[in-house]
């Protein structure tokens, strides 16, 4: 750690906006480091990936409307609950693939939209170049995941995306933001352009160079998640059996 700085993960509730929400289980920290393994291939990356992505959902979904509903049971007529909006799962691709089986898990009942965004390398800029949003508005919320935006740039495109799909005079589309780490950069960023959106972060990378921009890469070993679930990343080293033992 470099002195004078927080420490890499620990919450800084003084400095976060308060749709940030960093969460504090300490399982996520601790799959999030096997996740930086040098030797964790597209396998068992994968794997750690959605044990991660699970924990998130069962945060980021806690606060879902319940409605009264009767079930029938083998002991007759009863009262439950159950979610009383439909909600929509958006990955955006290529990372957020890698989260999306332990999303529609939790909430099975869920409609898959996918956004493909990638960043332009000369001007910088997200470039849109897939979109499968239905023409119709049949959800009331939808959770974008991205699992480790560096400036925040396609969270945002793919949350100004969704915000312009669902918004009309008569409704509003509420929109969360998943992801697994993030540059205190990306979440300023994506706090500052969408304040009204809740972003649920399993870890904050805080630290930055002089000149205040986050070090790449960002948390150490992760690298592009994307290449590295798909071995598109070059490298053929790695042990698909490393356990990490939780």
């Amino acid at each position: 750690d470099i002195p004078g700085r927080p420490e890499r993960g620990m919450p800084s509730p003084s400095s976060d906006p308060p749709n940030v929400l960093q969460s504090s289980h300490p399982l996520i920290l601790h799959k999030i480091t096997q996740m930086r393994k040098a030797k964790a291939g597209p396998k068992y990356l994968n794997q750690l990936l959605r044990e991660v992505s699970t924990f998130l959902c069962y945060e980021a979904t806690a606060d879902l409307e319940m409605e009264p509903c009767a079930v029938t049971s083998r002991l007759g007529e009863e009262k439950g609950q159950r979610l009383a909006n439909r909600v929509a799962i958006v990955p955006v691709m290529r990372g957020g693939l890698g989260m999306l089986e332990a999303m529609t898990e939790m909430v099975c009942n869920a409609r898959v939209y996918h956004l493909g965004i990638y960043r332009d390398k000369k001007s910088l800029m997200p470039v849109e170049y897939y979109n499968k949003l239905p023409k119709r508005v049949t959800v009331q919320t939808a959770f974008v995941l991205d699992p480790c935006p560096l400036s925040g740039a396609t969270a945002i495109a793919a949350i100004d995306i969704l915000k312009a799909w669902g918004s009309t005079a008569d409704f509003k589309l509420r929109v969360k933001f998943v992801c697994i780490g993030a540059s205190q950069q990306a979440v300023d960023n994506i706090s500052s352009a969408h304040p009204d959106v809740p972003i649920h972060v399993g870890l904050i990378d805080r630290l930055h160079d002089p000149d205040g921009a986050p070090l790449a890469p960002i948390l150490p070993g992760l690298g592009d998640i994307g290449d590295r679930l798909f071995g598109t990343d070059g490298n053929d080293d790695f042990d698909e059996d490393g356990l990490d033992g939780a």
